[in-house]
């Protein structure tokens, strides 16, 4: 054991000193559980996306004008604000599986693939229906789709100092402030 971390917690994880005791290590769970759902939130934020959306946006970005790869992910990162950035494991191989089903069509130039729709790929590429993967609504309003579970985290520090220095009196107000606070913002929830 070090001078900065207990592990008498249960499954042996540690926590910080000065948590002793009972008390000290309900507030450390509340504190880790909050934690762990802003870090959720956090996550949720970035949207992954699954390679039926990988291909929807090669196939459009293709119908405008010849890509190689990175072009590609750049494109969608550009288009998307910065939301999504497809990774080269998911947008190669949906290339190269565009080019097995005869929709795509790979040219060496340059040291680089430059790839092209197909006839069949441009007819596919017409027939989707449907707005953009990067013009969805999560899409559109990622701006502020981590500001929440920032605002969350600093709270969750503003906590903890209360918790550790504050007297009795100020704790309780503290606790009276939280429920207020949930209170609101589940009514912001039920808000048509």
């Amino acid at each position: 054991m070090n001078e900065s971390t207990s592990s008498n917690q249960p499954g042996g994880s540690q926590r910080p000193r000065g948590f002793n005791g009972d008390a000290g290590f309900g507030l450390w769970e509340a504190f880790e559980g909050l934690r762990d759902v802003l870090g959720q939130g956090v996550r949720m934020a970035t949207p992954r996306m699954g390679r039926g959306d990988v291909r929807t946006a090669i196939l459009a970005l293709l119908s405008e004008e010849p890509m190689h790869g990175y072009q590609i992910i750049q494109q969608i990162e550009s288009r998307s604000g910065g939301a999504w950035k497809p990774s080269p494991g998911s947008v190669y191989p949906t290339l190269q599986l565009l080019s097995d089903e005869g929709l795509v069509h790979a040219e060496e130039t340059a040291e680089r693939k430059t790839y092209s729709l197909t006839e069949s790929g441009r007819e596919v590429a017409a027939a989707a229906d449907g707005s953009l993967p990067w013009e969805t609504p999560s899409f559109r309003h990622s701006e502020n789709s981590t500001a929440l579970p920032k605002a969350g985290a600093k709270l969750a520090q503003a906590i903890v100092q209360v918790s550790r220095g504050g007297t009795p009196d100020q704790v309780e107000r503290a606790v009276a402030v939280i429920d207020e606070a949930r209170r609101k913002m589940y009514s912001i929830l039920a808000e048509d």
